[in-house]
């Protein structure tokens, strides 16, 4: 691992390595800080900016798990210190996810393929690649969906991730609410039905931990009504957006979660929310066919509403008449039985507290309900008679004529037109129940004829509307489905076409109209009612015991009970052992006569057997002569049964012949016939075979034609591949003919080259000899010294003549005219300055001196005589014994300037 740095050095060097577009190396050395055992004790000023750029990294990269990774431990180490910088954090990285959708969106212009995707965690199918791979055209909708549905799937990781990283916690659960309803938009917009299940069921697992997690620090206090009103939004969120979906059975779910909040808070909650809550349960009971409960929800959504915030009177109409109808609409059967299945009563009971009511309503109770609330009087006018219609009225042969045109005119409103279908199952029932008050028996044919009006009306209202038309099988239908709930005593009878109601007025029924069976039944139960207070008054009940007398009355009942049980187990006692002596007893007196009763029994069965033998016997000769007998009447008879035998066998023979032949005909023609279908089926084969053939050889020869055209494709790009590698070889050849040419160009260019850089370093040396020389004759000739040194000049001009090779070389002219004349003997030196006309007949061009610094004049000392160089010279001449006029004598001079100092051997 590397060691831990700096958080503003990690951060500088992240953007470094996303200037030059190393995100994956940028994300990678950030993780690598967050993996630091020194991470949490870094200080949230400096985290945080580090933290929001893992997140851009994370969304710019795709990487949900890495995000979620590092936001857990962020969490963990902000939470007790700064809930306001984890929120930001989280907002952050939503926000850069919902922004990366946007722009894909923006990209792919319009989605449509969108919402063929129906699990946004599942992976490609198959299916899916192969036609990927297979499919050359790139429609919109693939388009669409390789741009938009991956960053929706990270968008919905997102959501699910920021979920677990706030989830059980008090201090976050501000954010955590509202990450919520975030996600309930998010499905909402781009409907996603399957996500938003899977919301649902994180939610009910997160709820459920909160008991779970109760004991740890910041856990979940659903006591707090803040907290539990947070929890409520969020459910009736949840509610609104299932409804929104058309997800019934998610939402009946999200009642159940609201309901089990609501009997948790211990105040009442808001009028409003309650209204929505109906509201959105009577909708849902309308989806799943409970039209009961669905009257008994807007029922509770009228008296919330009534109660809460005032309405128009428009407004009031329009929610009275609902109420009303939709009680009208419960089925006539839709009353409580006492004999459902226990799985039933389960059902009711819990959807009856949904509602929050005591007992289960029936349809005669809303109907009683909405009448004491006065919502008859506050409904419209066809609500009004569709009332008085139904409930009211008894007119069975025009109750259809009658009802259609209000049904006609709740067809037009789209708030009634739902209920059409249900409003037409209670007219047929009271139809069918007063019928049977007036009638035995009603034939079909007139039933049509009296539900003839309602054909013409729609079953729904809306753009779905469709015709109504009742005929033979919808009708019988309808009847047998109403016996099968034991609404009524009733029998079809095809054969005569007619319906025959039940006589039957014992019998169990259900119906609510009053009909003979329920007047019967009525009457039997207030006879009982009027029985039983006759008793009361004839027997009046007996005051009850006081609590010592009920004691005293128990002890007694006790003591009673134990002796009885004593009493009864000594009589059973005593029974069983009398009962043991007399068996015995039995015994000891029947042991003697049991030899005596088996001898007995021997001759009893053997008397038994020889009658049996004797009568066995007379039956069989008995049935013996009876056979001699039929023996005598069967031969006297023998001859004509032989002559009418052999007359009904050559009769059966001819016969037998005659179907031979007709047989052999048969399948003579049969074998024709099926010689020629043979023999055409073989013809049909041959010529099949011969198409066959003939197509196979213009295939073959189509194919050879191809072949050949194939060859001679190959043939003639071969031949082209062929002319262009040779064209490329001579292409190349050229090339390499020309690079050799310039090749040649350049070394002959180097030769002339090199030799000019030797000629011009041949002249160089020339001219550094004769720089040499003239600084050698320059040296020669300065006035530094009056003695001459034929060694000095000599080593110069043996140096200047060698070559640095060590060969000699001629000296320049230069220096040949600059040398001094050679000495005689007995001549004194004479500087060239001071030669006169001695050296005015060498005509060498005086040498130049180089430029020297300027340096002050020296001044000769007086007295004359000059120095040291005067005084050697002077004794040089004196020793040489040579005379000299004052033209030769040595002048003074002064030493050149730039001339080497001299040494102190010089010096003497």
């Amino acid at each position: 691992m590397a060691p831990f740095s700096k958080p503003e050095t990690v951060l500088k060097q992240a953007d470094g390595l996303i200037s030059v577009g190393q995100h994956e190396a940028a994300l990678q050395s950030l993780t690598e800080m967050f993996a630091s055992k020194k991470f949490r004790n870094t200080p949230l000023v400096s985290l945080e900016p580090i933290v929001l750029r893992f997140i851009s990294l994370c969304v710019d990269l795709r990487q949900g798990r890495t995000a979620k990774e590092g936001l857990m431990q962020y969490k963990n180490i902000a939470q007790n210190t700064s809930v306001a910088s984890i929120e930001t954090v989280i907002k952050r990285f939503l926000a850069l996810c919902d922004a990366k959708v946007e722009e894909a969106q923006e990209k792919a212009n319009k989605i449509t393929g969108l919402a063929d995707v129906d699990d946004l965690e599942a992976s490609e199918t198959p299916e899916s690649i192969l036609l990927g791979a297979v499919s050359g055209d790139q429609n919109k909708d693939r388009t669409d969906r390789a741009l938009v549905t991956p960053w929706l799937k990270f968008l919905w990781e997102a959501y699910r991730t920021a979920l677990e990283t706030l989830k059980n916690n008090n201090r976050l659960e501000a954010i955590y609410q509202q990450i919520v309803h975030q996600a309930f938009k998010f499905c909402l917009k781009h409907n996603r039905r399957v996500e938003f299940r899977r919301l649902c069921e994180t939610l009910r697992l997160h709820l459920a931990n909160v008991a779970k997690y109760s004991h740890q620090p910041h856990s979940i206090n659903l006591s707090d009504p803040d907290t539990l009103q947070s929890h409520l939004d969020a459910r009736f969120a949840q509610l609104n957006t299932s409804v929104e979906l058309e997800l019934w059975q998610e939402a009946f779910r999200s009642v159940e979660d609201v309901h089990n909040l609501l009997t948790m808070a211990k105040k009442a909650p808001r009028p409003a929310m309650m209204a929505n809550y109906y509201e959105k349960l009577a909708r849902i009971f309308l989806m799943s066919g409970s039209a009961l409960f669905h009257a008994a929800a807007w029922g509770r959504y009228y008296s919330t509403i009534r109660t809460s915030a005032p309405k128009t009177e428009e407004e009031v109409t329009t929610l009275a008449g609902l109420v009303l109808v939709s009680a009208l609409a419960v089925p006539i059967s839709a009353e409580a039985n006492d004999d459902a299945p226990e799985e039933i009563k389960g059902r009711n009971a819990r959807l009856t507290s949904l509602l929050g009511l005591t007992k289960m309503p029936t349809r005669s109770s809303l109907l009683k309900e909405a009448l004491a609330r006065n919502m008859l009087k506050m409904a419209s006018e066809p609500i009004r008679q569709l009332y008085q219609i139904l409930e009211i009225t008894f007119h069975p042969l025009t109750i259809c004529a009658t009802i259609a045109p209000v049904l006609q005119s709740l067809a037009a409103d789209p708030t009634y037109s739902p209920y059409l279908p249900l409003l037409h199952k209670v007219l047929l029932s009271r139809l069918f129940g007063q019928l049977s008050q007036v009638y035995s028996s009603v034939k079909i044919s007139h039933i049509l004829d009296l539900v003839a009006p309602l054909n013409a009306g729609p079953s729904t209202g809306g753009e779905g509307a469709s015709e109504i038309h009742y005929d033979h099988p919808h009708i019988e239908a309808f009847v047998m489905a109403c016996a099968k709930r034991g609404e009524m005593q009733v029998r079809v009878d095809h054969a005569q076409g007619s319906i025959t109601f039940g006589a039957d007025a014992f019998a169990s029924s259900s119906a609510a109209s009053s009909s003979p069976v329920s007047l019967i039944r009525n009457r039997l139960t207030r006879l009982a009612t009027a029985l039983t207070t006759s008793l009361s008054h004839l027997e009046p009940p007996v005051p009850a015991p006081s609590q010592e007398e009920q004691q005293d009355a128990f002890k007694a009942l006790v003591e009673q009970l134990d002796k009885e049980k004593k009493d009864l187990n000594e009589r059973l006692r005593v029974l069983a052992r009398r009962l043991d002596h007399t068996e015995r007893a039995f015994r000891k007196e029947e042991k003697s006569l049991l030899a005596e009763d088996y001898s007995r029994q021997q001759e009893n069965d053997k008397k038994a057997y020889e009658a049996y033998c004797q009568t066995t016997r007379k039956s069989a000769e008995q049935g013996h002569a009876d056979a001699l007998q039929a023996k005598k009447r069967l031969l006297r008879m023998m001859q004509d049964y032989e002559d009418a035998r052999k007359v009904i066998a050559g009769k059966k023979e001819e016969e037998l012949q005659e179907r031979k032949r007709k047989a052999r005909a048969k399948i003579d023609a049969e074998k024709a016939k099926r010689r020629e279908r043979i023999l055409r089926e073989r013809e049909e084969e041959r010529r099949r075979v011969e198409e066959e053939e003939r197509e196979r050889r213009e295939k073959e020869e189509e194919e050879a034609r191809l072949a050949r055209e194939l060859e001679e494709e190959e043939e003639r790009k071969r031949a082209e591949a062929e002319a262009a590698k040779k064209a490329e070889e001579e292409k190349r050849q050229e090339e390499e003919r020309s690079r050799e040419a310039t090749r040649k160009a350049r070394e002959e260019e180097r030769q002339k080259t090199l030799e000019e850089a030797k000629r011009r370093q041949k002249l160089e040396e020339e001219a550094e000899a004769r720089r040499l020389a003239r600084r050698t004759q320059t040296a020669a000739n300065a006035p530094t010294d009056n003695v001459w040194r034929p060694s000095r000049v000599a080593g110069a001009t043996a140096a200047s003549s060698t070559s640095p090779s060590g060969t000699p070389r001629p000296a320049s002219p230069a220096l040949k005219s600059s040398a001094p004349p050679p000495r005689t003997a007995g001549s004194v030196y004479r500087p060239p300055g001071a030669r006169g006309a001695d050296t005015s007949s060498s005509h060498a061009p005086p040498s130049t001196p180089s430029p020297q610094p300027s340096a002050p004049p020296l001044i000769a000392r007086p007295g004359g005589g000059g120095g040291w160089r005067e005084r050697m010279a002077a004794k040089e001449a004196h020793a040489n014994g040579g005379s000299s006029n004052g033209r030769d004598s040595p002048q003074p001079a002064t030493p050149r300037i730039g001339s080497p100092k001299p040494t102190e051997d010089e010096d003497g």
